[in-house]
């Protein structure tokens, strides 16, 4: 019966080429506790850190046949160690960007969803103002504001005097102020 326990590297390793199941289970417990402890100093996270050491003596083992017996052991696990630590920070730097780039993308949806959709609530309350205004007054405003036409060019075609047209828009223009001001600071109050 061979004492693993009075082995050194160079003669584990070359028990474990062998697939000596005893000869691992040497290595391991000579290199968990060192190896656990490296790896959670580098992530601040036990339960991770000890995914991590599992993962290397997994590959240890899968990969026993390709190791050189005269390979310094402690070096080649810490090197395994270092290499799956460095794996996992990478993968968490390409979720966490990936994240803020996706949550960037949802939140600039959602202002833009919602500045249209103010957009055309307040477009609605502003048709309906207009809507509301007397018959006379609406058509010489909608004709200044939606067919842009000149003062002159509205007293021409409804047959009344430029003075006319000016004080029906400035008539306009005060109730729409004074109607939409109000639903304006009704909406903003609502919105907080």
């Amino acid at each position: 019966m061979i004492a693993y326990a009075t082995l050194n590297d160079s003669e584990l390793t070359s028990l474990l080429r062998d697939g000596d199941t005893s000869a691992f289970a040497q290595i391991f417990n000579k290199y968990k506790n060192l190896l656990l402890s490296h790896v959670c100093k580098k992530i601040q996270d036990r339960e991770e850190a000890k995914d991590i050491v599992q993962e290397v003596f997994t590959t240890l083992w899968t990969k026993r046949a390709q190791i050189n017996p005269s390979t310094n052991l402690g070096g080649y696990l810490m090197m395994a160690v270092r290499h799956k630590v460095l794996d996992l920070i990478g993968h968490k730097e390409v979720q966490s960007r990936y994240f803020v780039s996706l949550s960037a993308f949802a939140s600039q949806q959602e202002n833009h969803t919602d500045h249209r959709a103010r957009k055309n609530q307040l477009q609605s309350i502003i048709d309906q103002e207009i809507a509301s205004l007397p018959p006379k007054m609406q058509e010489i405003f909608l004709m200044s504001r939606t067919e842009n036409l000149s003062h002159k060019e509205i007293a021409e075609n409804l047959g009344i005097s430029e003075q006319t047209v000016s004080t029906q828009i400035k008539r306009a223009l005060k109730v729409l102020r004074l109607r939409l001001g109000l639903v304006l600071y009704l909406i903003m109050l609502l919105k907080l």
